[in-house]
């Protein structure tokens, strides 16, 4: 009797000995393979194979295809004979070769287990009683909700619980699969060899973009470089794939769970070759088209340079917004001791400002991503100033980066006076101080938010409505200097 061997250690590793029987006609491999990566973490995948058929009815397996799938989003189309091939039926199979499903399927059966142990060589022999591993829902406490080991044998002498080692089955368990399978059943009128294209959407396929920028001496320009992270764990690897990736919010609608799950330096800046990426805009998105091809392992991360813009114009901006917090949040934040409750202290955020134009070295639709600072220190050393995260920007839209906070810059805002005109009518006056620790002048914009019908009464600095609600105080600050910015509004509820 031919018996299989299942080396278990912790459920870690697998050997088998046996294949299935194959009862269909197999699909040739992947001639060629298209992959459009959309960066809400799914993709589209289109390969082409060479299917033999006959008059008729035919039975096509085809293999290699990711574990990910969405089987709804399956599409078979015959390039040799579009009209003369119909599906008829399609299934996929994803029931795996692996330990645990083995395990879980000889329930009932007899196994035979061979351990090391200090007096030797250890044989159990018996019934395999429980799955490999079992579910544990999780309780009002929010514990449970994982897989653990529970293994059980009965044997002549008792139940053993548990056990290490290396098991060895009669028989594999029908309905394995080594790989994720697609079956169908296909009917053609015209027999021969067919070049069909196959198209399918899978999970677990996702892109971002990351950005890194050094800025120079004087913090007026910077050196953008744009990098495409491509991470892969559908289950899959896509050799030599047309690569395309989609920059946009696509609407889909939230797929239920339908498949097995598996358990699973910067580039020197200046004129150099052009981009690898070619972008068109496609529908209401932006599609990013590889030059070439480039292979996608499986559980990978990939990497591939997007873009190269040396001296893009920046503008750095010291921003003095103490009530953001109380604006969107509708509440005071707790103050030191002794400070007052209507004094807020807050910090003066760095801003880099640029416009993604063409005369900036720019000019692409950027897709969203994260931008990190850097800069050289007076040795020449890069060094990590701030990061922020931008969304999908069109060419010629402008960008602001918060990359930190001011040292040598204190923003101090106080309520000075209040006086209540009637029940819905009140006027308040404010005083906003400015103090300059640095050594040269600095220009802040001090935010300020006003609720309800609002007028300013009186200002000793002029200032710009942004909306119905904000206005901002542009305020030339000098060299270790101090300013304070004064104005009464009354508000009408």
């Amino acid at each position: 009797m031919k018996r299989i061997a299942v080396a278990l250690c912790g459920l870690a590793a697998l050997c088998v000995i046996g294949a299935a029987q194959e009862r269909t006609r197999q699909a040739s491999e992947r001639e060629t393979v298209q992959l459009t990566i959309y960066n809400q973490n799914f993709a589209l995948v289109r390969e082409q194979r060479a299917i033999e058929l006959d008059k008729g009815i035919n039975f096509v397996r085809v293999e290699d295809v990711a574990a990910q799938i969405d089987p709804t989003s399956i599409h078979f189309l015959s390039l040799t004979a579009p009209e003369s091939v119909v599906v008829r039926e399609q299934e996929y199979q994803y029931d795996l070769l692996t330990t645990e499903n083995i395990l879980n399927k000889s329930v009932g059966k007899r196994v035979r287990l061979r351990r090391v142990t200090s007096q030797g060589i250890d044989i159990i022999e018996g019934t395999l009683l429980t799955p490999a591993t079992v579910f544990t829902p999780r309780d009002e406490s929010g514990r449970g909700g994982e897989q653990r080991l529970s293994l059980a044998i009965k044997t002549e002498k008792g139940v053993v619980l548990n056990p290490q080692g290396e098991w060895t089955l009669d028989e594999l368990p029908a309905g394995l699969l080594a790989k994720p399978t697609l079956l169908w059943k296909l009917e053609t009128t015209r027999p021969g060899k067919h070049d069909g294209q196959i198209s399918y959407i899978t999970e677990q396929v996702n892109w971002k973009a990351d950005y890194i920028a050094v800025a120079n001496a004087t913090d007026d320009k910077v050196d953008l470089n744009g990098w495409v992270t491509v991470e892969n764990r559908s289950g899959a690897r896509y050799p030599g794939a047309t690569l395309q990736l989609m920059a946009g919010d696509v609407r889909r609608i939230t797929p239920q769970p339908v498949a097995a799950r598996r358990a699973y330096a910067m580039a020197d800046v200046g004129g150099g070759p052009a981009p690898q990426f070619e972008e068109k805009a496609f529908f209401e998105y932006h599609l990013y088209t590889l030059a070439g091809t480039t292979t996608i392992e499986d559980n990978s991360t990939k990497q591939l340079s997007l873009l190269t813009a040396p001296g893009v114009p920046v503008k750095k901006l010291y921003i003095f917004d103490p009530m953001r917090q109380y604006w969107f949040n509708w509440f005071p934040g707790q103050g030191q001791p002794g400070a007052g409750e209507d004094t807020q202290k807050g910090k003066i955020n760095v801003m880099l400002g640029l416009k993604n134009s063409k005369d900036n070295n720019l000019g692409m639709p950027l897709p969203k991503g994260k931008m990190r600072i850097y800069k050289a220190d007076d040795k020449g050393r890069l060094q990590f100033v701030g990061e922020d995260q931008i969304d999908h920007t069109p060419k010629d839209e402008k960008i602001r980066l918060w990359v930190g906070d001011a040292f040598d810059i204190v923003g101090e805002r106080k309520r000075t006076q209040y006086q209540r005109i009637s029940d819905r009518v009140e006027e308040d006056e404010y005083s906003i101080t400015l103090r300059n620790h640095k050594e040269a002048a600095v220009e802040i914009l001090v935010v300020e938010r006003l609720a309800g019908d609002w007028k300013v009464l009186a200002k000793t600095h002029a200032f710009n409505q942004k909306d119905a609600h904000t206005i901002e105080f542009p305020v030339q600050v000098p060299k270790d200097g101090e300013v304070t910015v004064t104005y009464r509004v009354r508000i009408q509820w």
